[in-house]
């Protein structure tokens, strides 16, 4: 049997807003409105689909419905806005996109003024746990290292997003001066973005041949965590457009010139014949072929 568009409607709106009460204060319908909504949804699907927890989540039969629900309403505005001749109305149409962070601090906001017309949602997550936030439906694209299309989606390779390794001058004599990277970097504190964050590790790894556990400090945002190495806290990795100009004024000091971490990017998204993920997948496109390798 079809499912009922309206009860979808409040199944993603559950699901986006975190509880049944914010979803009615957004639908400006009653909470047992939307209790009711639910409970007969679930009872068409014969399964339970969100888990009810502060916020709540979608189960694993849910997941599929959300995205469901969100490309519906996405190709339903966009399809309300031609039909009333509003197309380009930028209160009209948004688009929720996940980046990770240093993608989102360098190249990606420029790109978002080439589409005006387009209101976005932006979540930020580690480059590699991005093409998650596609599957359970949160997200409509992402910046991702997965090269392997999410079901539903389409990849597209956007560049490489070079990284070097540095430090401060005095962290480096203290710690790298006239030093094998194999004694160095086991011992050496080490600045991580969190626990996702494994650049630092795979950098060391390619020059000592093993797994190292240094001295760690996590330090999440991206101004927050170059600062850290600014300041000597530790040693990290800095994409190459941060770091060459405190590398050129002294501020920085390579830890292995001539040797860099090179990590692959690619755009995924919704397979819609969508205006608005078009407009921003051909932004996205233009700023990534000038700002990546």
């Amino acid at each position: 049997m079809p499912l009922d568009p309206v009860q979808l409607a409040t199944f993603q709106a559950v699901v986006t807003h975190g509880s049944f009460d914010a979803a009615a204060r957004a639908m400006n319908v009653t909470p047992s409105a939307v209790s009711q909504r639910i409970k007969a949804l679930e009872q068409a699907v014969g399964q339970v689909l969100v888990r009810r927890t502060r916020p709540v989540v979608p189960t694993a039969a849910g997941t599929p419905l959300v995205r469901l629900g969100g490309q519906l309403a996405l190709l339903e505005q966009e399809a309300l806005d031609a039909a009333r001749g509003t197309l380009g109305d930028p209160t009209r149409t948004r688009v929720a996109v996940v980046v990770n962070a240093d993608s989102l601090a360098g190249w990606f906001l420029p790109a978002l003024t080439a589409v005006p017309d387009v209101l976005v949602d932006l979540h930020t997550d580690d480059e590699g746990h991005t093409a998650r936030l596609l599957r359970d439906g949160t997200v409509m694209a992402a910046v991702t290292t997965e090269r392997v299309a999410v079901q539903g989606c389409r990849v597209l390779r956007l560049g490489a997003m070079r990284y070097l390794a540095v430090a401060a001058p005095a962290l480096h004599a203290t710690s790298f001066a006239d030093r094998d990277p194999a004694t160095a970097f086991p011992t050496a504190t080490m600045i991580r973005f969190d626990r996702k964050d494994t650049l630092q590790h795979r950098f060391a790894r390619t020059l000592t041949r093993r797994d190292v556990d240094p001295p760690t400090h996590f330090v999440p945002g991206t101004a927050a965590f170059t600062g850290a190495v600014r300041l000597g806290l530790g040693w990290g990795l800095l994409p190459e457009t941060v770091a060459r100009p405190d590398l050129a004024a002294g501020r920085l000091v390579e830890l292995a010139p001539g040797r860099h971490l090179d990590v692959p990017l690619y755009w995924q998204y919704w397979r819609l014949e969508s205006a608005a993920l078009a407009a921003l997948t051909a932004a996205v496109r233009a700023a990534a072929s000038t700002a990546l390798r």
